[in-house]
């Protein structure tokens, strides 16, 4: 819980960081193939990039309930309803990291002797461990998140 509390603070700044060299990385990379010297692994370390970017940046957002969603006709219900609405969507969500975890464990270990192709010290691994690792992080905030709904007086009649 250590840890996740401490990302927790420090996932977007890390987000932040990585989506800037990722896109400082690509304008350079763009700029050298003009002139006709193109840094072949900067596409490989912005994929890279991208990949934790995506997932760290959904747990964040996830965290901050900054996720979009449509609520037009829930809004019109009862608080109560609301709250059973939000149980039911989080449980939905739950199954589906669960799921992701499960098939995304196994995308790194397949992925595990594929290299980047300007990097071959570089296991494609790294970038699918996101899958896993976001998702788990997400999965933690969901059940955090379904426990503060229950503790609010949502439940399931």
């Amino acid at each position: 819980m250590k840890f996740y509390n401490w990302l927790g603070k420090h996932e977007v700044l890390i987000a932040k960081i990585a989506l800037t060299v990722m896109t400082l990385l690509v304008f350079v990379q763009a700029v050298t193939r003009k002139f006709g010297h193109p840094i072949s692994w900067a596409v490989d370390i912005s994929t890279f990039l991208f990949a934790w970017v995506v997932f760290l940046g959904g747990d964040a957002a996830m965290r901050r309930d900054a996720l979009v969603n449509i609520d037009m006709f829930v809004k019109k219900l009862s608080e109560k309803a609301q709250l059973n609405i939000r149980i039911i969507n989080n449980v939905i969500i739950i199954i589906y990291l669960v799921t992701m975890i499960f098939y995304g464990i196994r995308l790194t270990i397949t992925t595990y002797h594929r290299t980047f192709a300007g990097l071959p010290w570089l296991s494609f691994s790294w970038a699918t461990a996101s899958v896993p690792f976001g998702c788990l992080l997400m999965l933690f905030t969901t059940i955090l998140k379904t426990k503060d709904i229950l503790k609010e007086g949502g439940y399931i009649k």
